[in-house]
């Protein structure tokens, strides 16, 4: 058995993470959810510093609405959301426990009759996986993850967008990481 006085909660992380990190920023976005099957995939990335580019921790959280009590179902997506936060942020400030408190009281409530698992496929006829890890989410994800990196002749370039202040227009795209001139020629998209 365990003590949830021994876990810390999401707002406390979320306020050493401020306290460390005074113009840091924590971002997060729906990879992919669907209402109808009832789940949703939450990727957070925090970032040390408002205009760091890369972030330096990212993580994942994935909500079933089967899984919730039912007065709790229709915050489903924002527990999740919430829940990768608190996940990212102990990716880069750990604590004594990875779990949150949030967490740890979701194991200690009954949970509902077990349902399959959306993210294992299994051969037919087997208990065993077909595929473990970024593998398995890309196929139940249909092949979505994928990270896109540019090079150029300095290295791995720099994903940058914003609104320029001289025109108003957006932009975006792949820059050279190298502080020398000459610099490569970035790769804006469209």
């Amino acid at each position: 058995m365990f003590n949830l006085d021994d876990y810390e909660d999401v707002n406390t992380r979320i306020k050493r993470f401020r306290a460390a990190y005074i113009s840091g920023r924590i971002e997060t976005s729906i990879v992919e959810v669907d209402l109808q099957a009832g789940y949703v995939l939450v990727r957070a990335a925090i970032y040390r510093e408002h205009e760091d580019m890369v972030p330096a921790a990212v993580d994942f959280a994935y909500g079933n609405v089967a899984f919730y009590r039912e007065n709790m179902k229709r915050w489903f997506i924002e527990d999740t959301t919430t829940s990768a936060v608190g996940r990212v942020i102990s990716l880069l400030m750990p604590s004594e426990h990875r779990p949150t408190k949030e967490n740890m009281a979701q194991v200690q409530q009954t949970a509902p009759a077990p349902q399959p698992d959306p993210w294992v496929v299994h051969p037919e006829g087997t208990a065993e996986p077909l595929a473990t890890g970024l593998d398995l989410i890309a196929g139940a994800l249909g092949g979505v993850i994928k990270e896109q990196v540019e090079t150029c002749d300095h290295g791995r370039m720099v994903w940058k967008e914003g609104i320029s202040s001289k025109t108003g227009n957006k932009y975006k795209g792949w820059v050279c990481p190298s502080k020398a001139k000459p610099q490569c020629a970035p790769r804006w998209e469209k």
